[in-house]
């Protein structure tokens, strides 16, 4: 578990695609994608960090998926699809209005690739889907069940499910499967669709000196494939409801802390079966992105576990987790992987270490580290080389955001640390973090716009307006480039 991409200095941008600019509701894997990635090329930019490209509930939220190992259709460019002859580029565009027109494109475009499958089942395209279905396999056909038999049962909550279908009786689930044929070749498709122009994507990116940087959520969504696939593997009642959920304490995110509500795991049968579920969810980050990121990696040390009954994440406790034996199973599995450890909230002696036994890199957030305490680590002068340092997060306001909402004498602390320089915010913030110790220096893209509160991607705690920002080519200055460029040159950042 070494990561020798960290290993030189080097900087990368922050931005989820669904934040890119274009015409359709939302960010995706078009054109639009490319010309950023020629952006940040030409800029000296070696890394983007992506967030979780699941398939989200109606919030957004990537790390609230309906699984761990699928794609968000939404990511999906129609354009593309118009390309193979499945659409016509009328019904490209017509598509791009919003979720539901999308969804009808993607039926549409099905139907035409099975018609042609069927006059041609040795083209390259039909091969590629063969393909694709067989390395999906231990996860594609519980996902696209999940989702057609949740259609059918008019969105209810698979708890609420007939009891054959809720505990996955074969002969019922079977039965169903067959009469929902048509809905689980259309989820089967799109899936198949998402992969590929993923892989095209990240193929245009790696050509180019850029990897791709992910995440891996700690936790699922109780309405997903995976916990309903694998009710075991999670702490429920007999009928699927959440014995004991997830979240965190108080923190500087939150001060009331922060009640997630995801099902806990049954830790103890995950450990039982060599960890093979969690295994799998590496795997498929592995073939996914060129670095990912442990989301939440104080719980695999221990777990704000919080009753299900509880109206407030303060009525949790920690509880201890085997963090250890599942980090030891990855690395003898995916010896070669790049994992990235997010240790930011209620961080304690034992979290770092097992972080540091398995040479993890951490965050270092510049915003967090104006507590007036001399020893706050994540201050310029305490930061290693081995970890990240990030200006903000996507839980964190714009760094202009965040410097007009600290009081004057909190302003006068930052720009006395930094010598008084004469830049402005952001540009200040950003230069600092080019300056760090830390061999890999990540800039959400909010902050190279200098963009400010209002451009926010997610506010923590909080279920209204998040994960719907998007940029536009206006935005972006015509010398950023250059100026990116320069910082790059000048703190020894420019790309292998």
């Amino acid at each position: 578990m070494s990561t020798p991409l960290l290993a030189q200095r080097r900087c990368g941008v922050l931005l989820h695609p669904t934040s890119l600019p274009g015409q359709g509701y939302c960010g995706d894997f078009g054109d639009d994608a490319r010309r950023f990635v020629d952006l940040i090329t030409g800029a000296g930019l070696s890394i983007w960090q992506v967030l979780p490209l699941g398939p989200t509930h109606r919030d957004g939220c990537p790390y609230q998926s309906f699984s761990v190992h699928a794609g968000s259709p939404d990511l999906i460019d129609l354009h593309w699809l118009a390309h193979h002859k499945w659409l016509s580029p009328a019904q490209a565009r017509a598509g791009m209005a919003d979720r539901g027109a999308k969804r009808e494109a993607l039926n549409l475009a099905c139907e035409v690739f099975f018609q042609q499958a069927e006059s041609a089942p040795d083209a390259p395209m039909v091969k590629a889907y063969r393909e694709f279905l067989e390395r999906a396999d231990f996860w594609l056909e519980d996902y696209v069940r999940f989702h057609a038999f949740r259609h059918s049962e008019q969105q209810r909550s698979w708890t609420e499910w007939p009891r054959g279908l809720r505990d996955r009786d074969p002969r019922v689930c079977d039965a169903l499967a067959v009469e929902l044929t048509r809905q689980t070749t259309r989820l089967r498709f799109r899936q198949f669709v998402f992969d590929c122009q993923w892989r095209e994507l990240r193929e245009y990116a790696n050509d180019r000196g850029v990897l791709l940087f992910g995440d891996i959520p700690i936790y699922v969504h109780l309405e997903s494939a995976d916990v309903w696939a694998h009710q075991e593997m999670f702490d429920l009642d007999e009928v699927g409801r959440p014995v004991t959920v997830t979240g965190v304490p108080p923190d500087y995110f939150c001060a009331e802390g922060q009640l997630w509500g995801n099902p806990q795991y049954n830790w103890q049968l995950m450990r039982d079966t060599g960890f093979h579920w969690w295994l799998q969810r590496f795997d498929s980050a592995a073939k996914q992105f060129d670095i990912a990121r442990i989301d939440h990696f104080r719980a695999l040390q221990a777990y704000w576990e919080i009753p299900a009954s509880a109206t407030s994440a303060r009525e949790g406790h920690w509880v201890e987790a085997p963090g250890r034996e599942l980090l030891q199973a990855v690395r003898s599995n995916y010896p070669e992987l790049k994992l990235v450890a997010e240790n930011l909230g209620s961080i304690t002696a034992e979290v770092e270490a097992l972080r540091k036994e398995f040479g993890l890199p951490g965050m270092l957030i510049l915003q967090f580290a104006f507590d007036g305490s001399p020893d706050n680590p994540y201050l310029n002068h305490l930061h290693t080389t081995g970890d990240i340092v990030y200006t903000g997060t996507h839980d964190n306001d714009t760094t202009l955001g965040w410097f007009e909402s600290l009081d004057a004498a909190t302003r006068a602390k930052v720009y006395a640390y930094y010598g008084n320089p004469t830049e402005p915010m952001p540009w200040m913030l950003i230069h600092q973090a080019m300056a760090s110790p830390a061999n890999t220096a990540i800039i959400p893209w909010q902050d190279f716009l200098g963009l400010d509160g209002h451009h926010r991607m997610n506010t923590p705690g909080s279920t209204e307006g998040n994960w719907r920002w998007r940029f536009d080519w206006s935005q972006v200055p015509g010398d950023l480039q250059k100026h990116i460029s320069d910082m790059l040159a000048a703190s020894d950042r420019q790309p292998p």
